[in-house]
């Protein structure tokens, strides 16, 4: 997501334990907007005590109206996918949470710089995947041709995989996919999660109906335990109780089926644009 204006932050990353605290508490001002952004965007930089970053402002004002999404919650789901992914200890999602800003309530998140030379979506010739890739399906790139749509068969896709089930994301696009030059992975644009009814819509198909890891399937007892304990009772002021009961319920699913969910067929299993 590029930035009007860059304006580099000083000794805050999203690693950084005290990135949410200087979201949270730190004067916000507006430097521009992201006018790619479906719902109002603002770039901004946060300051408190001589520390400044970058981030993200979505004011709840600026939400456009979903037909299968309540109004004015969008900002909320953002944050309670950023409380889901600490929970997982992957680190998936940037700091994120709901604060006052200059346009009223909204989700506020630290941007994050996108490293150019990591690839993780390809379009290739053939039927197959080469070595390293996973098949998404095929897309139509022009004049009556076909490729394959493939994503990297990277742990870190693997583990955003997971997230996704869990928080029921609608929307999972190859623009919201954020690797950074240190090696990490950060997944972004979550306001359409958590609704009640299966609505998983992903680039990340290249799993499905493989096993879970070992490492996915204690992460998910984590967090099936965490969902009746401390994550549930953040996660209350953030989405509805009938929403909180049906991700305890897609946590119970997966760790049943022991594998990675396959498309449903009511709900279209590719976003589209899909980048």
């Amino acid at each position: 997501m590029p930035a009007p204006e860059r304006i580099p932050p000083r000794g805050v990353t999203a690693a950084d334990p005290d990135a949410a605290e200087l979201l949270a508490r730190g004067e916000l001002t507006v430097r521009g907007r992201i006018r790619d952004a479906s719902n109002a965007a603002l770039f901004c930089t946060v300051a408190q005590d001589g520390r400044e970053a970058t981030c993200v402002y979505k004011p709840v004002a600026g939400e456009r109206p979903l037909w299968d999404f309540p109004d004015g919650t969008l900002a909320a789901r953002e944050v309670a996918a950023y409380e889901v992914s600490e929970a997982t200890g992957w680190g998936l999602v940037p700091p994120t949470v709901l604060r006052d800003g200059p346009y009223g309530e909204g989700m506020c998140q630290l941007w994050v710089d996108v490293s150019a030379e990591a690839e993780l979506l390809a379009l290739v010739d053939g039927e197959e995947p080469g070595p390293g890739w996973k098949a998404i399906g095929f897309a139509e790139v022009g004049e009556g041709r076909t490729a394959l749509l493939v994503h990297a068969d990277d742990e870190r896709l693997r583990r955003l995989a997971v997230l996704d089930a869990v928080i029921n994301n609608a929307d999972r696009k190859g623009g919201h996919l954020l690797p950074t030059a240190d090696g990490r992975l950060y997944g972004i644009d979550h306001g359409v999660t958590f609704h009640t009814e299966g609505k998983l819509r992903t680039l990340l198909w290249g799993w499905a109906g493989e096993p879970l890891t070992a490492e996915a399937v204690e992460v998910l007892q984590g967090l099936r335990d965490a969902l009746d304990g401390d994550l549930g009772e953040r996660l209350e002021p953030l989405v509805t109780g009938a929403e909180l009961d049906a991700t305890r319920a897609r946590v119970a699913a997966l760790l049943a089926s022991g594998v990675h969910p396959e498309p449903g067929g009511e709900w279209p299993a590719i976003p589209w644009p899909p980048v």
